[in-house]
C-alpha cells in the first residue's frame, strides 16, 4: 500500500540507460538506490508503477544534458513533477571527484528532498525547435567563416593577393573567377575551396 510521505527520485541518465534511487521525505534515512533501468517508455512506466507502491507522491530530477527534456515532458504528461537541474549548480564536497552512475543518482534524490538543486527553465517543444534552428544557423556561420578563411590562406601562400576593400562581394567574384594556380592540383583545391565557400553561403540563405 502506498504511504503519503513523498518520495524524491533522483535519475542519472544515459542514453540506454537511467540510474535510479529514491529518497522518503520527512526524514533523514540515507536514499536507497533501486538500480539500472532502460530508457524506454515501458521501462519507466514499470519504474513508476513500482514507485507508486511505495508513495502516492512522486518528485523526480535528473541532470540537464544532451538526451535533452523528452524525459521531462513524459514525466510531466503522466501528471509527475519532475526537475531539470543545472549541473554546474548541484552542491558538491570538496575533493569528492568520484562519479558513478549509482552515487550520482543517490545524490540526486538526497539534494532533492533537501531542496538544495537549482532547475532550469524547460522550453517547449516550439520553443526548442527555433533553439535548434539558431543553432544550426550558427553552425553554417562559422563553417562558412572557416572556409573563407582556408581559401585566403591557400591563395596567400601562391601570391595571389586581392587589393579590393571588401571580399566576397562582386567584384571579389570576379576576381576569383580569374585565378589561375600554377599546378592543376593547385587548380582542383582552389576550386573546391570556393565551392565549400559557395555551399555554405547557400546553406545559411536556407537556414535564415
Amino acid at each position: 500500500m502506498a504511504q503519503s510521505t513523498p518520495l524524491f527520485v533522483g535519475l542519472d541518465v544515459h542514453k540506454d540507460s537511467i540510474a535510479v534511487a529514491h529518497a522518503a521525505g520527512g526524514g533523514a534515512e540515507p536514499p536507497v538506490f533501486v538500480g539500472a533501468i532502460g530508457s524506454r517508455q515501458a521501462d519507466l512506466d514499470r519504474l513508476i508503477h513500482r514507485l507508486q507502491g511505495k508513495a502516492s507522491a512522486l518528485t523526480f530530477a535528473y541532470e540537464a544534458g544532451p538526451c535533452g527534456y523528452g524525459l521531462h515532458r513524459y514525466l510531466t504528461g503522466k501528471g509527475l513533477a519532475c526537475q531539470v537541474v543545472a549541473p554546474s549548480l548541484i552542491p558538491k564536497k570538496p575533493g569528492d571527484k568520484v562519479k558513478t552512475d549509482r552515487r550520482d543518482a543517490v545524490e540526486l534524490a538526497r539534494l532533492l528532498r533537501s531542496g538544495d538543486l537549482t532547475a532550469v527553465y524547460v522550453p517547449s517543444v516550439e520553443d526548442e525547435a527555433v533553439r535548434d534552428l539558431c543553432r544550426a544557423r550558427d553552425a553554417a556561420r562559422v563553417t562558412g567563416q572557416d572556409a573563407k578563411l582556408r581559401l585566403k590562406a591557400f591563395l596567400l601562400r601562391l601570391g595571389r593577393h586581392y587589393v579590393g576593400r571588401a571580399t566576397w562581394n562582386d567584384a571579389h567574384r570576379r576576381y576569383l573567377a580569374k585565378v589561375v594556380c600554377p599546378t592543376p592540383a593547385q587548380q582542383i583545391v582552389f576550386q573546391e575551396s570556393v565551392r565549400a565557400v559557395d555551399e555554405q553561403v547557400d546553406r545559411l540563405q536556407r537556414l535564415e
